[in-house]
């Protein structure tokens, strides 16, 4: 009889062990804040060497941007899906359940200070803004330029509303949770104040 062994590629070798320090900085990420998380701890949490670390990702700075980025993939993944997935069809309704979605998102308080609270601090505006619009701010302007074609809202630039509703959006995602329904009805509210 003979036996067949399974070799995993270097390839695949390689995307376990980068999966490995994104799923341990991540959660080291959320829990402590990136200040107060080392380099020592990830790769320990991985079960990784710090070679492996540095094989992977130049340093922390590095491995923080890509934990950043991948929270913002995620978010935008989930907004594209409940915008598609309205029971009613409309540009209006999909823009709502794109701004739910993205809240039910930020409920993980780790999120929230990944994202909301390490990201603009440790990568500075520009950086975080063009992770952004890789993802969730290019989600949204695609929304608001479907329901200004559609005529379902006004004509007004697309790129100056997006930021607008990204900045309402995050400050909602800060809310207290017995503020959240608050924030939610406020933001539906202005949606539905730019209707044409």
């Amino acid at each position: 009889m003979q036996v067949t062994s399974v070799r995993r590629s270097q390839g695949e070798r390689r995307e376990q062990t980068q999966r490995q320090l994104l799923s341990a900085a991540r959660t080291l990420f959320a829990a402590k804040g990136y200040a107060a998380t080392g380099t020592p701890e990830i790769v320990a949490a991985a079960g990784v060497t710090r070679g492996a670390l540095y094989h992977h990702f130049r340093d922390k700075l590095a491995l923080f941007t890509a934990v950043v980025e991948e929270e913002h993939a995620l978010i935008a993944l989930r907004i594209n899906g409940a915008a598609e997935s309205v029971d009613e069809p409309g540009p209006i309704k999909a823009l709502m359940a794109g701004c739910d979605a993205f809240l039910d998102s930020m409920q993980d308080p780790g999120r929230r200070r990944i994202l909301l609270v390490d990201a603009p601090a440790v990568l500075g505006r520009d950086v975080l803004d063009a992770i952004d619009g890789r993802h969730g701010k290019n989600t949204l302007i695609c929304g608001l330029r479907d329901a200004m074609e559609a005529g379902a809202i006004k004509r007004l630039p697309v790129e100056v509303l997006a930021n607008l509703f990204g900045a309402l959006f995050d400050r909602a995602a800060l809310a207290a949770p017995e503020e959240l329904a608050d924030y939610r009805k406020s933001i539906k509210m202005l949606i539905r104040g730019l209707k044409a």
